[in-house]
C-alpha cells in the first residue's frame, strides 16, 4: 500500500505538471511561428527514472525528469543526498521553487528557520529568501524539485 502512495502522489505531481505544460503550450502556440513550436510525443512526454541518466553531484546524485529546455524554463528534477549531507549552503534567487520529500528525513531552512519534515512533505522557497534542505536522516534523502528558470 505504502508503494502504490508513493506512486499515486509522484504520478499526480507529473500528470499536473504535464497539464500545465500543455496549457502554456495552447496559450503560446499563437504567439510562435509555427516551425518553432515543439512537437511532443508519447516518447518524449514519457520519462521513467534510469540510473545511467543520473547526473553525479558532491553529496548523492540527481535526475532530471524535465530540464530547462524541455518545456520553457519549466523543470523537474529529483534530488538524492546521502545521510548527514546537503546539496549546497543556504541561498536564495529569482526563481521561486518547490521542494516534495519522497523518502528520508530532511531539515528545511527558509530565513533563519528551520523545520524538519518527513515524506510526503511539500516546501516552498519564495523568490529571493534564503533556503536550503540537507539530510539530517540515517538513509538517503529523496526530494523532487519543481522550478520554472528565468529566460535569458
Amino acid at each position: 500500500m505504502k508503494t502504490f502512495k508513493i506512486n499515486f502522489i509522484f504520478f499526480s505531481l507529473l500528470c499536473g505538471f504535464m497539464f500545465l505544460s500543455y496549457q502554456s503550450i495552447v496559450a503560446q502556440e499563437n504567439q510562435k511561428p509555427i516551425d518553432s513550436v515543439k512537437v511532443y510525443t508519447i516518447e518524449n512526454c514519457v520519462n521513467q527514472f534510469s540510473t545511467n541518466k543520473t547526473v553525479e553531484t558532491k553529496v548523492g546524485y540527481q535526475y532530471w525528469f524535465a530540464d530547462k529546455d524541455f518545456i520553457d524554463g519549466r523543470t523537474l528534477k529529483m534530488s538524492v543526498v546521502a545521510p548527514q549531507q546537503s546539496t549546497h549552503a543556504p541561498h536564495k534567487h529569482i526563481e521561486d521553487e518547490f521542494f516534495f520529500v519522497l523518502e528520508g528525513t530532511a531539515k528545511f531552512y527558509l530565513n533563519g528557520e528551520t523545520q524538519i519534515v518527513k515524506p510526503y512533505t511539500s516546501l516552498y522557497c519564495p523568490s529571493m529568501q534564503m533556503h536550503g534542505i540537507s539530510n539530517v536522516g540515517d538513509t538517503e534523502l529523496k526530494y523532487l524539485v519543481i522550478k520554472k528558470y528565468q529566460k535569458k
